[in-house]
């Protein structure tokens, strides 16, 4: 068997089925590499022939550094082998492949890092930061708007048809990680924002232009790219006076958090995220007790260090 080839149709598998951010497929190919490159120097030329104890001697390379160089933290460890986890589900799925020596294998519950998220003052403020005298802003403020209102993942708000909007009820239909549709309610100052778009912006860009149902367009009418909303979201930060890089995602964490911070119950933000695991959505619980701490440390009058 090829393993090139193989890990070729596996990251273009990922890549289709929108899966991953362009950095977790990065992570797949740097992951699945080193593990076809242990494969290869123990001559082994089918994925039939590895057995668990191949894996074991795999994993203690790897966390001790005898594999990359470097020992691995816990957290990486546990990409690592996420990752190798989802190469086996490809084969068996796809390429025949009856063997998975790797499915008793666990990482156990590495430490993880709290999602960055904006204050609800700050995404106001960043909102607040477009001039929607100017078509392009208005369309850049309405993407912002739409991120933050329904908690989408930046592929989502790309790829958003018109067709799954229904600005009478209020609500949106996104196709989300493994091709599963949600639906997600918007509140009314995010539908006047997008029902002006619909008529007085995107009619402008898409002028003499073939119809493709994408709402969201460039000003030559092609659908907007991730790596535009990207770029238009950081420089409006750097507008608003926001003192950090602010990616997509972190208003996807803001919408989770703020949510919370207001009383929602996690159950109904995990099915508005998309989540299939509750464990998933439970980070953000610790992001508004971290927020709290923080809070009290720096105003409560007994939290000041005692003086020796």
């Amino acid at each position: 068997m090829n393993f090139d080839d193989t890990l070729e149709k596996f990251l273009a598998h990922v890549s289709l089925s929108g899966t991953g951010s362009k950095d977790t497929q990065d992570a797949y190919r740097r992951d699945v590499s080193r593990f076809l490159s242990f494969l290869e120097e123990k001559k082994i030329d089918d994925f039939n022939a590895v057995t668990r104890e191949d894996i074991s001697e795999y994993i203690t390379e790897l966390r001790s550094g005898d594999i990359g160089g470097v020992p691995l933290s816990n957290y990486s460890f546990a990409r690592s082998l996420s990752s190798l986890k989802s190469f086996y589900k490809y084969l068996n799925r796809y390429e025949g492949i009856q063997a998975n020596p790797v499915v008793l294998f666990h990482a156990g519950n590495p430490r993880r890092h709290l999602p960055e998220v904006l204050t609800f003052d700050q995404m106001e403020k960043l909102l607040d930061s477009f001039d929607l005298s100017d078509p392009k802003e208005v369309r850049d403020r309405c993407m912002i708007e739409v991120i933050y209102a329904c908690g989408l993942r930046v592929s989502e708000c790309a790829g958003l048809e018109i067709a799954r909007i229904n600005l009478k009820e209020r609500y949106l239909s996104v196709i989300g990680k493994e091709s599963k549709e949600r639906m997600v309610p918007f509140y009314p100052r995010c539908g006047q924002l997008i029902s002006y778009y619909l008529k007085e912006v995107r009619p402008l860009f898409m002028k003499g232009k073939t119809e493709h149902g994408i709402l969201f367009v460039s000003r030559k009418g092609k659908p907007i790219s991730v790596r535009a909303i990207q770029l238009i979201l950081d420089q409006a930060a750097q507008k608003a006076g926001i003192p950090f890089h602010v990616h997509p995602h972190m208003i996807r964490h803001s919408f989770a958090t703020h949510l919370l911070d207001n009383g929602a119950d996690l159950r109904v933000v995990q099915e508005l995220l998309g989540h299939e695991n509750l464990s998933t959505t439970q980070i953000y619980t610790h992001v508004s007790q971290d927020r709290l701490k923080k809070a009290v440390e720096k105003a409560h009058p007994h939290a000041k260090e005692i003086q020796k």
